[in-house]
Parts: structure tokens; C-alpha cells; sequence
């Protein structure tokens, strides 16, 4: 089985960092986002990889080929003009073939069981599978309407009147059959590939219950590298059994004068960090420097800019 992995968005959520870096490469404990999602593909026994680029492709496509990953084929989908969800899985459909793939978001951080999920969709006789979290956020981040074992909605835009506390991960398998109802143009893959599977033969779905986390706003992406009690830290030693990387908070590429205080932070390679500083539940992103005497406290520091994180608040202010 193959897999198609959605790493081509322009991740305007996440400006002002993804004015220079492309969000499939944003570090989560000094980590590209992208390869979370590598290592469970691979962890699952997948072994080809397709991935769709466009912002910053070049800089995708560099990483990954300078890597080192083994085990691993991937090759890349590049879009000159931006397709979506849906118009960039219909413009490989070719490379994927005529067996069911698995198709994932680059932009979440999950301990999904690819396996289980694929045994699931096998046994469910449908063209589609969907990976579903519950969450008392559903309503606010789009619930998905469910009946019988079935996907039938999303946000109720197909007037179902159906109502939940899950939302979609980003994660499914699929079909070769989703082919036919997408678009080989700009287009979003859940008002037409799924709202196809759901009208033609049904769309079922696989209840996740572990890690779930959405990186795409800065204050998620904030809490997936200082929240300790999130579950990241379970994922450390099976992901450098798999893909040879570790997360880890400080870089050891990062000169820290030993008269600065760190806590509760990540510090990205090549960063400085000046004496006297103190740097608390932040995240430094690679190459800041912080000059002696300074204090950085809820921030996402880039190059170029520092982001307050105040509750849910982003307060930006250039460096």
C-alpha cells in the first residue's frame, strides 16, 4: 500500500513562521513536523510516499533528500498552482494506482495505528475510511456527523442534522473508487472525493483514541512542543527505532552561556542564547539569538519575529 501525504498548504495560520520556512518543516522538538508523520507510515510497514508540494517545495524536497531517511520512497507531486485537498490527490492519481492508499495531513502529530486502520478499512467493505477523535472542541474545530458506523456529514453541511463530539484527523485509507468524484482543479477533498464515498456505497470510519494534536495554529503548535503531558514523550523511542531521529528540547548545536536559565523550553540548532538571559515555556525556533540580559516568557521566537502566546492570544512583535 502506498501513501499520499498533504504537504503543499500555504500554512497562513502559522505566519509569521511560514513566511520563510514551509510548515511541513516547522521543527516540533526540533523535529520537521513532516517526519512525524514518515515514521508512522514507515512504523506501519508503508513504504512508498507521495507528497504534494508547492510553498517552499524546494526547501521540502531538500530536506528530505538530505535526510538520510532508509526504507523510505518518496517521491514529490509539485504544484505550480496550488490544488487543495482534493485537486492535488487527484493529480496523482496515477502514481497511486489501483489499490487503496492511505492519505494524511503533514500538519498533525498522532500515534494513529496505520495498521489497525488499514484492517479496518479492509473489513468494512467501503471506499473510504476516515480516522475520527472525539473532542469537547468538535463544535468549534468542525464536527463530523456519524450514524449507523457511517461518515454521513461534515459541519452539517449536507443538512443532516447530525451532530458529534468527533472530528476528522486528517488520516484515512481510501479507495482507488474516490477518483471519481474529484476534480483535476483547485478543489477541497471533503465536498467532493468524501461526499462521493458517502453517496456511492458509504464512507465508514476508525475511532482513534490515543494522541491527537493538530499543529497548524501557533497556539497548538506552541503546545505541542511545552505541553509535557501531552503524550509526545511516548513516541521518542519508537521514532528512533524507525527513522533514526529523536526528539529532544535543547539542540546540541545551540551555544547556551552558562549563566542563562532555561525551562520548560525548546531551543532550536544553531540558536545563542546570551548570559543572564532567561528563556521560559518558549520555543526557539533554529538560529535565534537572544541577546545577554534578555527574557523571553509564552514566546515563539523566529529570526525574525517573537510571538507572545497570552491564553489563546497571539500578540506578534518584530525583532
Amino acid at each position: 500500500m502506498k501513501a499520499f501525504v498533504l504537504a503543499a498548504g500555504l500554512g497562513t495560520r502559522l505566519a509569521p513562521l511560514t513566511d520563510h520556512t514551509p510548515k511541513p518543516l516547522i521543527p516540533i522538538l526540533n523535529i520537521p513536523s513532516l517526519f512525524y508523520t514518515f515514521f508512522l507510515l514507515k512504523q506501519a510497514g508503508i513504504k512508498e510516499i507521495i507528497c504534494n508540494i508547492h510553498h517552499h517545495g524546494d526547501a521540502i524536497r531538500r530536506t528530505i533528500e538530505s535526510s538520510g531517511l532508509s526504507g523510505l520512497t518518496i517521491t514529490f507531486s509539485e504544484e505550480p498552482v496550488i490544488l487543495g485537498t482534493g485537486g492535488g490527490l487527484k493529480k496523482c492519481e496515477k502514481l497511486l494506482g489501483d489499490d487503496n492508499f492511505i492519505l494524511v495531513n503533514s500538519d498533525i502529530i498522532t500515534d494513529i495505528d496505520f495498521t489497525e486502520l488499514m484492517q479496518q478499512h479492509k473489513s468494512s467493505g467501503r471506499g473510504g475510511t476516515l480516522t475520527l477523535f472525539e473532542t469537547p472542541e468538535a463544535a468549534t474545530i468542525g464536527y463530523v456527523g456519524v450514524e449507523n458506523g457511517l461518515v454521513k456529514d461534515f459541519r452539517n453541511m449536507r443538512h443532516t442534522g447530525l451532530y458529534s463530539s468527533f472530528i476528522y484527523t486528517g488520516a484515512a485509507v481510501l479507495s482507488p473508487e474516490i477518483f471519481r468524484f474529484m476534480k483535476a482543479e483547485f478543489s477541497g477533498i471533503v465536498d467532493t472525493g468524501f461526499t462521493g464515498l458517502i453517496d456511492n456505497g458509504g464512507l465508514s470510519y476508525y475511532h482513534h483514541k490515543g494522541l491527537w494534536m493538530d499543529i497548524g495554529t501557533m497556539h497548538n503548535y506552541w503546545l505541542a512542543n511545552i505541553d509535557i503531558n501531552s503524550g509526545m514523550r511516548d513516541l521518542f523511542e519508537p521514532m528512533h527505532r524507525t527513522i533514526a531521529l529523536s526528539p529532544h528540547s535543547i539542540s546540541p548545536d545551540a551555544l547556551i552561556s552558562p549563566e542563562a536559565t532555561i525551562s520548560c523550553s525548546v531551543i532550536g540548532a544553531g540558536c545563542t542564547i546570551g548570559a543572564g538571559s532567561t528563556i521560559t515555556n518558549s520555543v526557539l525556533l533554529p538560529g535565534v539569538a537572544i541577546k545577554p540580559g534578555s527574557t523571553i516568557v509564552n514566546a515563539i521566537v523566529d529570526p525574525y519575529t517573537i510571538t507572545i502566546m497570552e491564553n489563546t492570544k497571539q500578540n506578534r512583535t518584530q525583532r
